[in-house]
């Protein structure tokens, strides 16, 4: 259809002297969005109030949608590469805020299907194109600081938790579903029936505002012109960096796509493992029957550690990927390696010993670590294989954030659950665990010393190249 064009892939190309600067906003509106993921967790509760389900039968949820992220932008990516950002970008709006649309029509009749399938799998294909077209575009227009432009743009998933979980519970007042006490704290009412219309409601609300929010975002999105360079800016081949590019389709026979797919793997197990189960975590290790009731950590100081967390993985995310532009994306892998492993091996002492404040302090570092390790690998992608098709191969390594998404929570509920059967004491349930995830960042450590140039056998042909640019 002809008022369709408007999201053609030619129609997105700047013209000469736009501003590269007017990028990034239009990026952040999307990873806002789609970052309300990482606050899904304020639904679990009540969704149970709602319709009556078991928390066993939400819990699965979030790791559908993770899943399914990193199976659609594997599926998609090369899509993506070929239809541009802005066609992308509004499918992933639709998904997204149609995905909230579904489930509320799953909670309004009672089915908790539709919310897996429209939250878990629609929503998972929103989340999978929304997160990979602004970091593809991005790198694009930042050949010379590509850890600082995949920093802008995943700095904004990892926030959306911040503005998505205050939002939901803001609507969910508003609607009715919860209500404020004696003592300005909020809770759900005890009405079953308003529960489920306040988050029927809330659900539609979210759907709405996130379509609105991401279609602006995509409707923003300019790519640049083929090898188009900031003035003055000479690229120079570095360490594991190419000059040349590999076509998606040979990136995956690479060792190095697997080497970094572990690298990401590792990563990304070890820091979901805390932020799915901050908040219990930090009550069971520092709780009255170890601190006693007075230094006790209370579920408010608990949801407090939780946004501290939350906004280290915002820093984290800009911060270390900014710095690898400095210290080039391997040696910023040494370094979060290091400090990660040190970090997991420290936290069982500081938990026996209670030293909440260390404790604390050690778990912010770890969420940097684990946000910068997210950000930095795009621009690790784009230093190896080149930019061409950077996009749909990133969405192609993002199947080790599913991998990771199922992983690391399984890991720490059965080891913790493990634990507490042996008999060990709720203080120190935690400690294999945490030795685990050392363990694990140690491998991600090896995989990425072990990462080389790709083989120039790889590479595209010049008239590959100009080929491959025809087609997209």
């Amino acid at each position: 259809m002809a008022f369709l064009s408007i999201l053609d892939k030619q129609r997105t190309v700047a013209g000469p002297g736009f501003n590269r600067w007017l990028v990034p906003p239009a990026a952040l509106a999307l990873h806002f969005c789609i970052g309300q993921a990482y606050g899904y967790s304020v639904f679990k509760l009540p969704l149970q109030a709602a319709c009556g389900w078991k928390e066993t039968q939400t819990q699965w949820i979030f790791s559908t949608f993770i899943a399914v992220l990193g199976i659609s932008a594997a599926i998609f990516g090369q899509w993506l590469e070929r239809v541009g950002p802005r066609r992308a970008g509004v499918t992933a709006a639709f998904c997204w805020g149609g995905g909230y649309l579904v489930s509320a029509l799953g909670v309004k009749t009672n089915q908790l299907w539709l919310v897996y399938l429209g939250n878990g799998v629609i929503g998972g294909c929103g989340l999978g194109l929304g997160y990979i077209s602004p970091v593809s575009t991005l790198i694009k227009w930042f050949p010379d600081r590509r850890g600082l432009a995949t920093g802008m743009a995943i700095m904004g998933f990892g926030g959306g938790a911040l503005i998505g979980a205050p939002l939901s519970n803001k609507l969910m007042e508003f609607f009715g579903a919860m209500a404020k006490d004696g003592k300005g704290v909020s809770a759900l009412v005890k009405d079953g029936a308003a529960v489920n219309h306040g988050v029927v409601m809330t659900f539609i609300a979210l759907g709405v505002i996130y379509f609105v929010v991401m279609i602006i975002g995509a409707m923003s999105y300019r790519i640049p012109v083929p090898d188009w360079k900031p003035i003055g800016f000479v690229p120079k081949a570095k360490a594991c960096m190419t000059l040349g590019h590999v076509h998606v389709k040979n990136a995956w026979k690479t060792v190095q796509f697997w080497l970094l797919w572990v690298v990401l793997c590792t990563n990304i197990c070890a820091g979901i493992s805390i932020i799915e189960d901050a908040a219990p975590m930090i009550q069971h290790i520092f709780s009255k029957e170890s601190m006693g009731e007075k230094a006790a950590v209370t579920a408010a100081a608990a949801g407090g550690f939780v946004g501290l967390l939350s906004i280290a993985n915002i820093f984290g995310r800009l911060g270390w990927a900014s710095a690898s532009d400095k210290l080039g994306r391997k040696m910023t892998y040494v370094v979060i390696f290091v400090l990660g492993m040190a970090g997991f091996a420290l936290l069982p002492t500081l938990g026996t010993q209670h030293n909440l404040a260390l404790f604390v302090t050690t778990c912010i570092l770890l969420l940097t670590l684990y946000g910068g390790g997210f950000a930095t690998i795009p621009a690790y992608l784009a230093d190896i294989f080149g930019t061409q098709f950077v996009g749909a191969i990133h969405g192609r390594l993002l199947t080790a954030w599913s991998t990771a998404g199922v992983v690391g929570p399984l890991l720490l509920n059965w080891m913790h659950e493990h634990q507490k059967a042996a008999g060990v004491p709720e203080a120190e349930r935690y400690n294999m665990t945490f030795y685990i995830l050392a363990g694990l960042l140690f491998v991600g450590f090896v995989c990425n010393l072990l990462v080389r140039h790709v083989d120039e056998k790889h590479h595209m042909t010049a008239e590959e190249l100009a080929s491959a640019r025809a087609a997209h």
